[in-house]
């Protein structure tokens, strides 16, 4: 018989004591992180918090998420299936709920019913706060009905979630397209842009529940480095005038692919700027993302100090997710919606207390599904069958586990990700990409040359997707 990993025997161990040992989840939502960070390689970028974080837990390296896109992928996290690929995946999950009709079990819905306290705070779902309605502030619509005990969007001087999704400094809300300024860094705290004020009312929840009876399960999302651009000047200052390595590949694509024209970056006013034209205003957009990274890093850092505050720590899974990436220029793209590595690789680090190697990198090919079951295993619980992702207890037990395909899509095409390889296959007419690259990094489409690598791929790319609901 295989023996059980010492990660989850250490707390499955924790688990048959008292009640109050019960094993914690905080969840870390990132909105639009790319893997750039110093603890995956990128030392020009100023992340403190998330690198220790990684130097305690197992970052994995080759993350990747189901959809380019923040419902999709949200759905993908929260259900651990694949599913629609839309924005209004789980809105449409809800409704078919209240039609009475099947649907996949929630990750905080399954550990509410297994008697924890489960909490939300920011992005977490689709829409800050879990509603719908024209300013995403109907109670009358709800995202994920009877799963969170409580479920908040603080919004402050930007009145409603929808006003904070897009808000820069002091209230400023995004009227008609093209009219908000796509990057911005002002004298304001933390505070002065929406997520300062997630973070100090998720450290309120953090503390209320570690000092209650119950295990918790709060989940927290931050929504910088989504465009706009704009975090507090200190984090920009950082950057300023500072260089930054060269954008790789920054040329379009040759022949047909999943490219696509930056619709949502250009939405905002770039001065009649084009980054791909122009690299001064390329490097200044870049410098803007950079000062948002270090600004969620810093509300990562408060979060997690808050934890070890409250004595919670040391029987608490930590988890850092990136929902998808985001295009800086690569393949003359700003911004995400495609199926080439920069939309689909995130950032995802796993802190389990026990756990081996801690700071070990795994280099395992895994998914966003992957995190539903691996929850459930840490904190002692039977997953729900059903479920499309696999367990990740392997990897954190022994980093160099190996991994499994991964599975991504949008509406017009699918991809599956190998350890070597990535397959895209256009739907309608079957039109077919194969890159053998592992880094996915320039290389031309060689399905017409290697037609059974492409068609042996295909195929196992269809049956996974068999299963999506």
């Amino acid at each position: 018989m295989r023996r059980v990993g010492a990660v989850l025997l250490a707390l499955v161990g924790a688990l048959a004591g008292a009640e109050e040992a019960r094993t914690n989840v905080l969840l870390i939502c990132v909105d639009d992180l790319r893997p750039e960070l110093a603890c995956f390689g990128a030392d020009h970028i100023h992340s403190p918090n998330i690198d220790r974080l990684a130097s305690e837990g197992r970052p994995f390296f080759r993350h990747y998420v189901q959809a380019p896109t923040c419902g999709a992928s949200r759905y993908t996290l929260l259900t651990g299936c694949y599913g629609p690929a839309g924005n209004g995946a789980l809105m449409g999950r809800a409704k078919r709920l209240g039609e009475g009709r099947e649907v996949p079990k929630s990750l905080p819905g399954w550990f509410r019913r297994a008697g924890y306290q489960t909490v939300s705070v920011g992005k977490v779902s689709h829409h800050p706060g879990g509603l719908g309605g024209a300013d995403w502030d109907d109670p009358g619509e709800v995202e994920m009905p009877g799963d969170w005990v409580r479920s908040s969007m603080p919004c402050g001087p930007w009145r409603h979630p929808r006003g904070a999704m897009h808000g820069l400094a002091d209230g400023e809300v995004r009227g008609a397209a093209g009219t908000m300024a796509v990057m911005q860094a002002k004298d304001v705290p933390d505070s002065g842009y929406p997520d300062g004020l997630i973070t100090e009312a998720a450290v309120g929840e953090l503390r209320r529940l570690a000092a209650g009876d119950e295990p918790f399960f709060l989940a927290v999302g931050l929504i910088r480095p989504h465009l706009p651009f704009g975090a507090p000047e200190k984090y920009y200052d950082i950057y300023r005038n500072k260089p930054l390595p060269p954008v790789a590949h920054p040329e379009k694509p040759e022949g047909r692919s999943t490219w696509q024209r930056s619709g949502e970056f250009r939405n905002y006013d770039l001065g009649g700027r084009d980054p791909n034209t122009d690299p001064e205003f390329a490097l200044e957009v870049r410098r803007h993302y950079a000062a948002c990274v270090s600004y969620a890093d810093a509300q990562v850092g408060k979060l997690l100090a808050a934890l070890e505050e409250s004595g919670s720590a040391g029987r608490t899974v930590v988890v850092l997710w990136g929902d998808h990436g985001w295009h800086l220029g690569e393949r003359a793209v700003w911004g995400k919606h495609t199926l080439f590595e920069e939309s689909l690789r995130a950032p995802l680090v796993v802190r389990a207390p026990g756990m081996n190697a801690p700071g070990s990198v795994s280099r395992a090919v895994v998914e966003t599904i992957d995190l539903f079951p691996t929850l459930c295993g840490l904190a002692g619980l039977a997953a729900p069958a059903g479920l499309d992702g696999r367990s990740l207890v392997p990897q954190l037990e022994d980093p160099t586990a190996p991994g499994h395909e991964a599975v991504s899509y949008t509406r017009s095409a699918a991809t599956l990700r190998t350890a070597g390889q990535r397959l895209v296959l256009h739907r309608g007419d079957g039109f077919l990409e194969l890159y053998d690259d592992s880094v996915d990094g320039g290389t031309p489409n060689v399905a017409a040359e290697r037609p059974e690598d492409a068609a042996r791929l295909r195929k196992r790319l269809e049956a996974r997707l068999g299963s999506r609901r």
